[in-house]
């Protein structure tokens, strides 16, 4: 955290009183890991984008309902976890793998052929996710994308501590499979 920088409570407190400023700087402080994690849950750049902007109006309508009680950050993803779910209801899009979508890179660009490597393994990894069950993605997902505890994805989705380790070591042991039979190649 930068020394200056504003705390996520400061934002809301004033966001509430008013100050648009304060809001677009949540909004700016959120958009990429939100639209990251949309991303990697519908696989489509398009539904991500309106997904993300469903959830920062979902945000901006219940900001006066955050009590503090956790973080904003993990009450931003359990609303972004919800919209997912209504996005999955309403739609339950049957997607191949060759219309999954880069997610977009937070690392500084380094050279082509790195980027074009580490784009390919973004895309098997995304492709592996898309067969896990939604349960099961949202906690990988959160765990390793969003890093959250065991705790506060147990909180976030109403489920026990134990239950988001099951889905977790699931999930580890279906991607594992996946990525195994994608990655032994043949020398004939």
């Amino acid at each position: 955290m930068k020394v200056f920088e504003r705390s996520d409570e400061s934002l809301i407190k004033q966001a509430l009183n008013g100050k648009k400023s304060a809001w677009l700087s949540l909004v700016k402080r959120y958009e990429k890991p939100v639209y990251n994690f949309a991303l990697r849950m519908v696989s489509n750049p398009d539904d991500a984008l309106d997904l993300m902007q469903e959830i920062f109006v979902a945000v901006f309508r219940n900001l006066s309902s955050f009590r503090g009680d956790s973080p904003f950050k993990g009450w931003l993803f359990k609303i972004a976890h919800y919209r997912c779910v209504e996005f999955y209801r309403r739609r339950r899009p049957n997607i191949s793998l060759d219309q999954t979508a880069e997610p977009e890179d937070e690392a500084t660009y380094v050279c082509p052929e790195s980027q074009l490597f580490a784009d390919q393994q973004a895309l098997v990894l995304q492709g592996a996710m898309q067969k896990l069950a939604f349960n099961q993605r949202v906690v990988v997902e959160m765990k390793f994308f969003q890093h959250f505890t065991f705790e506060q994805i147990a909180q976030q989705l109403g489920i026990s501590s134990n239950t988001a380790k099951s889905r977790l070591y699931s999930a580890l042991d279906k991607l594992k499979e996946h990525l195994d039979v994608n990655t032994e190649v043949s020398y004939d």
